[in-house]
């Protein structure tokens, strides 16, 4: 079974928390990988989802997959500080906003499955394979949300709900990050730039509360910690399909839909299993069951829609600009914490 590893501390802690063999050099090397049972997966998803794909894909190769699991921006910058001796091999999440400006740590590999990605899910850059596709959504909580209406973003700058929003924080979570980019769009009416005085609205009724993670906003509204929360389309789904009391809202203002990704750590010391592992996540087997069983859109052409989520065609899907997104990622993220910070 894999072991599940919570890297929550800081990054000389979390240096010693998974160890790889493989310190040999030249052909002991190369006789190593290829003998190699061995898997270590860098991850920001829920462990429920994680678990039934990595339970399929060690019953299937016979490899041990060692998951270290915390939130996006915490594993990239455990991934930069162990550039020269790298302890995972494969970094499996995040959004292309959040990954693209790390493509630099990522090994070149082309899924052997590329062909049958639609074909905005392609591998462009060479070393991010497309593994889902993610839509932005709000998540509420039914049994506290009571008269309060809420269809978009403009809803979450009521006072009733200062203090009962679950966002996280963007420089962690990757899922707040893509929410961030999509504010901006959607309430600058495809211009960023005019969408900061709403960020600055927003800022001021969650009421000094920014979450450390992804699944802490999901699991706060579900729990009943907060009435609504600013997560991604499976987070909220899986929820509604275990019949909680929570429903999911695609903002009126816009939606930004886009595709997560999986890379291959440069100087991964499991190679040959790494790639194996994103043949295996782009496969027809392992994309209709991310479908049918957990609640996610597939990038494949050939696969079915996932059961019970909303048509693409009733949501008004608006698009941002890539480059201006991966230009402006980090002092779009400052901005935000200063914003916030000010409050």
């Amino acid at each position: 079974m894999k072991k599940v590893l919570a890297t929550v501390i800081c990054a000389s802690m979390m240096l010693g928390m998974v160890s790889c063999g493989g310190k040999t050099e030249g052909a002991d090397v190369k006789k190593e990988e290829t003998a190699s049972k061995n898997l270590v997966v860098y991850c920001p998803h829920p462990l429920e989802f994680i678990d039934p794909i990595v339970a399929e894909f060690e019953s299937e190769t016979g490899v041990q997959v060692d998951v270290v699991a915390a939130g996006t921006g915490e594993l990239l910058k455990r991934i930069e500080s162990e550039k020269d001796n790298p302890l995972g091999d494969v970094m499996w999440g995040g959004s292309l906003g959040t990954l693209e400006p790390k493509v630099d740590f990522f090994e070149a590999y082309t899924s052997a499955n590329e062909a049958d990605l639609m074909d905005d899910c392609k591998n462009t850059d060479g070393k991010i394979t497309r593994f889902s596709v993610i839509p932005s959504v709000l998540m509420i909580n039914t049994n506290l949300i009571g008269d309060i209406k809420v269809t978009g973003y403009e809803d979450l700058l009521k006072p009733e709900l200062k203090g009962k929003i679950a966002h996280a924080d963007p420089a962690k979570s990757s899922s707040s990050f893509e929410h961030l980019v999509n504010m901006l769009y959607a309430m600058g009416n495809g211009t960023p730039e005019n969408g900061w005085d709403y960020a600055d609205k927003l800022a001021g009724n969650l009421d000094g509360k920014l979450l450390s993670g992804s699944s802490a906003v999901y699991k706060g509204v579900a729990d009943g910690e907060y009435t609504v929360g600013l997560t991604f389309e499976e987070g909220g789904a899986k929820y509604v399909k275990d019949g909680s009391p929570v429903e999911i809202v695609y903002m009126k203002e816009g939606v930004i839909s886009k595709p997560d990704g999986v890379a291959i750590i440069k100087g991964a010391k499991n190679m040959d299993n790494a790639k194996k592992f994103i043949d295996f996540l782009t496969s027809k087997e392992t994309q209709t069951m991310v479908a049918s069983e957990l609640s996610r859109r597939s990038v494949r052409k050939d696969v079915d829609p996932a059961e019970g989520l909303k048509a693409i065609k009733d949501i008004n899907i608006i698009q941002d600009d890539a480059d201006v997104v991966k230009d402006n990622k980090q002092a779009w993220i400052d901005k935000f914490k200063e914003i916030f910070t000010n409050k």
